[in-house]
């Protein structure tokens, strides 16, 4: 059962959370910026759906959803059937927040309370998009004088000591979230519900012929050449359209195959799935005493000379990752080193279009230059950002290429830059590194220049290599 932080979902921006055209049920909002940055608008506020329900809503709008309100039914939003088939395109995002006002099976409740069918409400528990907590989690400070009374008789101390659910537990541990796994759990009165009503969604899963990306089958693990525009073990709202789940099916395999490590979805690449738990924590020990070695292959927009790049990412768990060459205190030490670079012809129209792979408005199109890379730490977005950082962004790396053209047209912009500019104060150089994170564009939809070439362990007693990547192919 796994364990989300409610606060996370605040402080990363609401993924997943409804756009304004689609607030028609929602009343008396307070919407706040939590950021300005890269033209997505995240708005977060707490409302009561009605007077006797006792539900909390978080809202928030992105740029890059789809519109879906020309198809919507009378009540504002999509009519809703099955999670399967798998869409072409994600839904415009939907988190909704609701406290239990009477103790019931939870996809009933649910169903009630979100005039949500049956059916639908059964994939998203069975997708991993329902969490819940036994007590409501502290509002965040938007939250208007009646939302804090609803949330106050909730969890008010005479309310509480009645419920024999949390006894012996601290308000904190009662507070911590976990995932609904089946559809006739009990939820009490005084849960929390949050119900992720759009997951995430992969289409590329059912495109996969899987067992063809399957390298190796060992007894205490699987190899595995991921596919572009997968996730490797899901999303906090998706956990079955992952790499894990189909490989296993592919496999025919009765113990689900677990993560070891991550790559980034719109990299391609090996993954080395666990059989079982207990390896599963072997490789997380060999990961940590780093004798797990990485090898990319990355299509970089232009060239880079061989040896050690060095950069210092900026400790914050939020896309995109900011680097400097110079050592700023607490920044995270990235380093990675080029063993070749050479230069190749620049991926056909036919190929782009294959793998939806964007130019993001680089202005020369002939050539590229295939790199092989040693990563040498383990940061996420990590090749990404320090090829973006020296001028030579991966092709289709729509979230790093238009800031890096921007620095090369406009040298200066780019605070942490070799051309960067002094700052008079601490303030200025905050608005400088908000504007600079606004020209970050928006995450690939499936594939970048970027393979995970090799990976190998044990001092190459065990070594395996991915097949040709989508540029050559």
């Amino acid at each position: 059962m796994g364990s989300v932080s409610f606060a996370s979902i605040f402080a990363n921006g609401c993924r997943g959370l409804p756009s304004p055209a689609l607030l028609v049920r929602t009343f008396g909002l307070t919407h706040v910026s939590l950021s300005d940055h890269c033209n997505k608008l995240a708005q977060v506020a707490w409302s009561a759906r009605t007077p006797n329900t006792r539900a909390f809503a978080c809202e928030s709008t992105k740029a890059d959803v789809v519109d879906v309100t020309t198809a919507s039914s009378v009540n504002g939003y999509p009519k809703y059937d099955r999670l399967l088939p798998c869409p072409s395109h994600n839904l415009p995002p939907r988190v909704e927040h609701l406290v239990v006002t009477e103790g019931r099976r939870v996809q009933e409740y649910i169903c009630k309370a979100l005039d949500l069918p049956p059916l639908f409400v059964a994939d998203l528990i069975h997708f991993g998009a329902v969490f819940y907590a036994l007590v409501c989690p502290q509002p965040p400070p938007t939250a208007t004088l009646e939302q804090i009374r609803l949330f106050k008789e909730f969890t008010a101390p005479s309310v509480l000591k009645n419920r024999s659910s949390i006894k012996g537990k601290t308000l904190r541990e009662a507070q911590k979230t976990f995932r609904i796994t089946h559809v006739d759990q009990f939820v009490e009165t005084g849960t929390y519900l949050r119900v992720h009503v759009h997951p995430k969604r992969f289409p590329r899963c059912y495109e996969i012929d899987w067992k063809s990306r399957i390298i190796a089958v060992a007894d205490s693990y699987v190899v595995l050449d991921k596919p572009a525009g997968t996730s490797v073990g899901g999303t906090t709202d998706n956990i079955e359209e992952t790499c894990a789940t189909f490989a296993t099916r592919a496999l025919g395999l009765t113990t689900p195959l677990r993560t070891t490590h991550q790559i980034d979805n719109c990299t391609e690449g090996c993954v080395v799935l666990a059989r079982s738990k207990e390896y599963c924590s072997v490789f997380h020990e060999k990961i940590r005493e780093k004798t797990v070695k990485k090898l990319y292959l990355a299509l970089a927009a232009a060239p880079l000379a061989i040896g050690i790049i060095t950069h210092y990412m900026r400790p914050i768990n939020m896309a995109p990752r900011l680097v400097s060459e110079d050592k700023i205190d607490k920044w995270h030490l990235c380093k990675l080193e080029i063993i070749e670079c050479r230069k190749v012809p620049w991926p056909s129209s036919v190929t782009k279009e294959k793998y939806c792979v964007e130019d993001c408005y680089w202005p020369s199109k002939d050539y590229a230059y295939e790199c092989k890379i040693n990563l040498l730490t383990g940061r996420t977005h990590q090749i990404r950002a320090q090829l973006a950082a020296r001028g030579a962004p991966i092709l289709g790396d729509s979230a790093y290429m238009p800031a890096a053209l921007a620095e090369i047209t406009t040298p200066g912009v780019n605070p942490f830059g070799k051309c960067r500019k002094n700052h008079s104060s601490e303030d200025d150089k905050e608005i400088a590194t908000t504007e600079w994170i606004a020209l970050h564009g928006k995450e690939p939809s499936v594939a970048i220049g970027l393979q995970a070439f090799q990976i190998s362990w044990d001092n190459g007693e065990h070594i395996y290599e991915a097949g040709v990547p989508w540029w050559r192919s």
